[in-house]
């Protein structure tokens, strides 16, 4: 799992990096608010640890961002407690809290209690999707897939049983910065069921709106 890890104080970044490695995480550092919202990719990252008081975009603002492009878990770091502080993170959707000075161990027990917590069992029975490998299997069978047909799927299996419009799709595989439109989704989900062959039924048609990777649980 790749954590994106989002702190201007180099000394605390690379020290708790070095404890979420240790863990067997994937890291990817950015030290202002900026560098978090160009590096953050939901398809990417399973958890992000972001500091409130940021140069250049402060994390609440960071936050905003991630939100619209998902629900990936977020534990906010700041070295202010109060609750008045606690209860704004929270309604913007943070997932956990954590005030500075931080404890290293903590913050990994935090991390794992969290994508515990938030993993979500899907019974996807002939697909199989190897993220280490960035490689999916139907029935056993590798298919191959254009980088943005991946990234799509994942996208979608990653938030079973939930409606998405073409819009949170373009932005949240395509980004922000890409001048497309909703046909690029469509084309693109084409593609991707005529792939899938006998899976091709996991991505159903939310008409008027978008799509959704339909599973039991």
């Amino acid at each position: 799992m790749k954590i994106l890890l989002v702190e201007d104080e180099e000394k605390l970044r690379k020290v708790l990096k070095l404890y979420l490695e240790r863990e067997g995480f994937e890291v990817e550092e950015a030290a202002d608010g900026e560098e978090a919202v160009e590096k953050f990719q939901p398809v990417d990252h399973s958890l992000v640890i972001l500091d409130v008081m940021l140069p250049k975009k402060d994390g609440w603002s960071v936050l905003r961002r991630i939100r619209e492009k998902g629900e990936t878990p977020v534990i906010m770091l700041t070295a202010r407690g109060e609750d008045e502080d606690k209860i704004f993170g929270f309604d913007l959707g943070a997932d956990d809290y954590v005030v500075k000075p931080v404890s290293p161990k903590e913050i990994v027990a935090r991390v794992k209690a969290i994508l515990k917590r938030t993993g979500k069992k899907i019974t996807a029975d002939n697909l199989q999707i190897d993220k280490a490998a960035r490689e999916v299997y139907v029935k056993g069978e590798k298919i191959s897939l254009t980088q943005k047909e991946y990234e799509l799927l994942l996208y979608l299996y990653e938030r079973p049983n939930i409606a998405l419009s073409r819009e949170q799709l373009l932005n949240g595989v395509w980004g922000y910065d890409f001048f497309g439109d909703y046909r690029t989704v469509d084309a693109h989900i084409k593609n991707l069921r005529e792939k899938l062959g006998d899976a091709r039924d996991y991505i159903k048609t939310v008409r008027g709106y978008g799509y959704k990777f339909e599973v039991g649980s």
